[in-house]
């Protein structure tokens, strides 16, 4: 008599110092997933190169689960490429993504399994409000997705964080990418179907311990990567900038003509040399450095290098311990 095989969803767990959270999601995670049946878990803490003690707290988890499954980034290469490990080393039929800091609150995840098998390929979330932000910072939230959807070519669901299902199919397909700067919300909105899609709307919670490690310059960076990655929009914007700086000059030089030759009334002209040379240079300046973020992106894909250097860890047995470097 043959059984029937359970099937697997990973939850792979992105963590940068992240001590304090540990345990407490991975409680939290048992208590919710014990509602669903005939489903097995794996959970991969991935630890994004932490400075304290979150790897030595995953490792006592693993202890006494060996459910638990530990990719040690060896440096902090940032939270897509954190994603990015943990999807590799995913065993699952299913994959759900999450953070460490509580703000993906795993209630929410028996739902996403159930539409799963109700035959959703993806499951999004959607944040309709989150209690550990300020106004300022949802404000400029708005601004970005906004500017992101005006300049890309394939538009990008606002307020749809990193905490979402995809089906093996899909996980395949992304691991197919070698991009060094990714930006999953955006690889989604290109290979996302038009159907077997489900969004769960949800409130994120304050953190249950430690504070975001994204400050105002780490946000920026990651607008301008965004924008850069899926549009070639602001490359068209610097050359109709061009145009419309050599009209403004053509018309100020016949303004300056007329004026002396016709009007026989020159005037001073230092000031107007001074607004148009900054004005000029400012429009340089700024073409030049959308020109240099494409440039520099295409100068780090062309290398080609490993998108990171990982240990993986897992859990043989009561004793065995499997590490391997990748």
């Amino acid at each position: 008599m043959m059984f029937k095989k359970n099937k697997i969803v990973s939850i792979v767990i992105s963590a940068y110092n992240e001590e304090n959270n540990v345990t407490e999601l991975y409680k939290q995670l048992n208590r919710e997933l014990r509602q669903i049946k005939n489903i097995d878990f794996e959970f991969i803490y991935v630890d994004d190169g932490s400075g304290d003690n979150t790897y030595l707290n995953c490792k006592q988890l693993q202890n006494k689960d060996s459910r638990v499954k530990i990719v040690q980034l060896k440096r902090n290469f940032g939270h897509e490429i954190a994603m990015t490990a943990g999807m590799d080393y995913a065993k699952g039929d299913a994959v759900v993504f999450m953070d460490c800091d509580l703000q993906h609150p795993p209630v929410y995840i028996p739902q996403m399994v159930k539409l799963w098998q109700d035959g959703k390929e993806i499951v999004l979330t959607k944040r309709i409000d989150n209690k550990d932000t300020s106004k300022l910072y949802k404000l400029c939230a708005k601004a970005f997705y906004f500017v992101l959807n005006k300049l890309s070519d394939r538009p990008i669901m606002e307020s749809a964080p990193d905490f979402r299902l995809l089906d093996r199919k899909y996980v395949d397909f992304l691991k197919s990418f070698n991009e060094q700067d990714r930006l999953f919300r955006g690889l989604l909105s290109w290979i996302m179907p038009q159907d077997n899609v489900e969004i769960i709307d949800f409130v994120a919670p304050e953190r249950f311990s430690g504070q975001s490690k994204y400050n105002f310059f780490k946000s920026l960076q990651l607008a301008v990567n965004s924008i850069v990655q899926f549009s070639v929009l602001p490359l068209r914007i610097a050359t109709y900038l061009g145009i419309i700086a050599a009209i403004l000059a053509l018309f100020m030089g016949l303004y300056v003509f007329v004026e002396y030759f016709l009007l026989n009334h020159p005037t001073p002209g230092y000031a107007t040399i001074m607004v148009t040379v900054v004005f000029l240079g400012a429009i340089q300046l700024i073409c030049l450095g959308i020109i240099g973020e494409y440039i520099g992106k295409i100068h780090m894909e062309v290398k080609k290098r490993p998108l990171y250097v990982a240990d993986y860890i897992v859990k043989k047995g009561n004793t065995d311990e499997s590490k391997k470097n990748i």
